[in-house]
């Protein structure tokens, strides 16, 4: 189980980041990485619904996952439960912490939804063979997801600096530093082009 749950977490953490090998998300932590807050609110929010949206997906593809046509129905029975866990934990926060869903609720929406939750479930789902498996990967992800986006908020400042060429500041230069980023990472899996 241990070893499940740890190989699926490395392998989304560092071989499958969603950011730099898929790009996955990355338009969302392109405006959460200006903040450090911001960084940390967006990857407790992606932890939270992938794990759980994790372990609903392994149980749909337990049960369903012999159906003739599941392939064709998997996406939106994927969407549906990211949804039925999204209003259920809006119901929860909104009913028992009112100060919570005030600070969170501009942000939430984008948290959840977004392509690196639903890609994650896509991925592991290819993968997964365990209940483990699906949460390691689910869990491994946002820690992925938290490591670019941290790599993203310490680069944000020195890349908007006056040393930057005025046509590279903003986007540009972030698209750049995330090639480079994902090349290296490619590189340390062990790609070659």
């Amino acid at each position: 189980m241990l070893v499940n749950f740890l190989t699926a977490a490395l392998l989304a953490i560092f071989l499958q980041n969603f950011i730099f090998e898929k790009a996955l998300g990355i338009n969302i932590l392109l405006y959460a990485s200006r903040r450090k807050s911001n960084v940390i609110g967006f990857t407790l929010g992606v932890c939270y619904i992938t794990t759980l949206s994790s372990a609903a997906t392994w149980v749909a593809d337990y049960f369903l996952g012999g159906v003739e046509y599941y392939p064709m129905i998997a996406p939106v029975l994927y969407v549906m439960i990211i949804g039925i866990i999204y209003i259920i934990s809006l119901i929860v926060i909104w009913k028992f912490f009112h100060n919570l869903f005030r600070k969170i609720k501009k942000f939430v929406h984008l948290t959840v939804f977004n392509c690196a939750v639903l890609g994650a479930l896509f991925l592991h789902s290819q993968i997964g063979e365990s209940i483990f498996s699906y949460i390691g990967y689910g869990l491994g992800s946002a820690i992925g997801f938290f490591a670019a986006g941290y790599l993203l908020y310490i680069a944000h400042d020195r890349l908007n600096s006056e040393l930057v060429p005025a046509a590279f500041r903003g986007m540009p230069i972030m698209i750049i530093y995330i090639g480079i980023l994902a090349m290296a990472l490619n590189a340390f899996a062990g790609y070659v082009v």
